[in-house]
């Protein structure tokens, strides 16, 4: 029984692997690198970020950004995330409150279950709330290089935040970073090695009960192709509803601030001026911003959906051309200014910080119709799986759906992993020396192979 996946961003590399661990026969076919789409920056340990999902979505990211830790624990910034929100926004901290509380028991109960689920620091310790005069004493302590406790990862927020621009309390909470330059170096370290990945652009057909890729026939078929998923369905003549958005977040530096900080996060009215603020740290002074407004992270005509004719839904040309080819210097560099300066209003000394060139950034898929979705989604036709990520920590679930489902059709021997052997037994510094050369071979400071912190310290 052999199995195919078309698409080797983090969802098809990790089904790989999860496969593979299995003892399934499977190929991944894709046509460039190795876990290189859409920036991926945070793990939604909660959903924090998100004022607009619901509760049980939350506790889902909860739980699955726990299992991607576990499996990825190499590729995970172990820092927590501040999140305030600004005197000019409509919501209040106090809405955010009484689900956190939830998500805290949920944290216990799933410690309770297996103890190897205490990823995210002590359940007491998921969040904190911290109000005015709470900040206004952290403001004067020193910084600390190693932090080690809730307060000491406040002190450079407390210290270089406008604190008359945000309403209280302040939350910190357990949502962690997660490095797309390690996630690549994983997959490449391990799916090279065993000769399970084929760079090539995947042409796909069906032939009575096989598909046929590139000429050869495969049992089952695994659509992970990202925002291309709908070339792959029309190929194969299958109907579906999706959202296609163009994202992207800049990477700029402030030798200044090169000290071990926290992820921060403003919060706003997503496509506003006024747009949600994001601050993610990476070592020596490098950052990279998102600004949730239409002329920095959003992009006007950025978004859009399948139609009649097809379930693929087209981006404008100069998009596509972007993903292919690369930004013009001029636009990179305009959008990373207004993020910087999106970021200096709360941040007065950020002002400062200098541009790169080349953004994260990528087309994200969103399937049917409710561009707020941010939870899994995977729907199975006669062995074909189609594999549509909103968010990264989903991956676990989506493995786990498939492997039932091979196991149903095909009899293969069902187990759920959570960890795999040969992902742990990798070395440190073996995938951040390949991480830091993935970093540089793209075009970025290879300083974003690093981790600030790899050790959980609750």
């Amino acid at each position: 029984m052999k199995v195919a996946v078309i698409g080797g961003g983090v969802t098809g590399s990790s089904i790989a692997m999860y496969l593979d661990n299995l003892g399934v026969d499977v190929t991944l076919f894709e046509k460039n690198d190795l876990v290189s789409g859409p920036p991926i920056c945070h793990l939604h340990a909660g959903g924090n970020l998100y004022r607009e999902i619901t509760l049980k979505e939350k506790i889902a990211l909860l739980k699955e950004s726990i299992d991607f830790i576990r499996l990825y624990p190499q590729a995970i910034d172990f820092r927590p995330t501040i999140v305030a929100v600004p005197v000019d926004d409509e919501g209040e901290p106090e809405d955010l409150i009484e689900t956190l509380e939830i998500l805290k028991n949920e944290y216990k109960k799933m410690i309770e279950k297996d103890p190897k689920n205490k990823v995210l620091g002590e359940p007491e310790d998921y969040y904190k709330l911290y109000y005015k005069k709470d900040l206004e004493k952290l403001k004067e302590k020193e910084l600390v290089k190693e932090p080690k406790t809730l307060d000491e990862w406040m002190i450079p927020f407390a210290k270089y935040t406008n604190l008359n621009k945000i309403k209280y309390p302040v939350i910190l909470v357990q949502e962690y970073g997660v490095n797309v330059f390690r996630l690549s170096a994983i997959s490449k370290m391990i799916l090279e090695k065993k000769g399970i990945v084929r760079y090539e652009e995947a042409k796909v057909s069906k032939k009575g009960d096989k598909w046929i890729v590139n000429g050869e026939e495969f049992d089952y078929l695994i659509n992970a192709a990202g925002f291309k998923s709908g070339i792959v369905d029309d190929a194969l003549e299958f109907k579906r509803d999706r959202l296609t958005e163009f994202k992207a977040a800049y990477v700029v530096k402030n030798k200044k601030f090169d000290f071990t900080w926290p992820e921060i996060i403003f919060h706003g009215k997503r496509g506003t001026p006024k747009g949600m603020a994001q601050f993610t740290p990476y070592a020596n002074g490098i950052f990279q911003l998102h600004g949730m407004t239409k002329d920095i992270t959003l992009f006007d005509d950025g978004l859009v959906s399948s139609d009649e004719e097809s379930s693929y839904p087209k981006l404008p040309n100069h998009f596509i051309e972007k993903i292919e080819k690369g930004w013009q210097k001029e636009e990179a560099a305009s959008r990373a200014k207004r993020a910087i300066k999106h970021m200096s209003k709360f941040i007065p000394e950020f002002k400062d910080s200098e541009v790169t060139y080349v953004p994260l950034f990528g087309a994200q898929q969103i399937p049917g119709r409710d561009a707020e979705l941010r939870a899994v989604e995977i729907s199975f036709e006669e062995n074909y799986a189609r594999c549509e990520v909103v968010k990264a920590s989903t991956v676990t679930s989506m493995a786990d759906s498939i492997a039932k489902d091979l196991s149903k059709r095909f009899g293969i021997k069902y187990k759920k992993q959570i960890e795999i052997p040969e992902i742990l037994s990798l070395s440190d510094e073996a995938i951040t020396k390949k991480a830091c050369e993935i970093a540089k071979s793209r075009g970025y400071p290879e300083d974003m192979g690093k981790r600030n912190f790899s050790e959980l310290k609750s």
